[in-house]
């Protein structure tokens, strides 16, 4: 759990930012990091859904301009 994964969906519209947080957290271990960033407004509410939805914790949330960042932890697999 060193290293945080960044995955910039800046650019992209509803629903690829979710389904590519969905795509890393499928390929990672319990407990390790991810950080999002995505420039769409729907994100805003998609993310937080989607993490709470798949088990997973998100820890920070942050808006830079026009660009929000998400930082979450994979949960245990289900």
């Amino acid at each position: 759990m060193s290293d945080v994964l960044t995955l910039d969906a800046r650019g992209h519209r509803c629903p690829v930012p979710t389904l590519k947080l969905r795509k890393a957290l499928e390929g990672m271990a319990a407990g390790d990091l991810v950080r999002l960033i995505a420039d769409d407004p729907m994100a805003k509410v998609d993310v937080p859904h989607f993490v709470a939805q798949g088990g997973h914790e998100l820890l920070h949330q942050e808006q830079n301009g026009c660009a929000m960042t998400f930082t979450v932890r994979r949960g245990e697999s289900r």
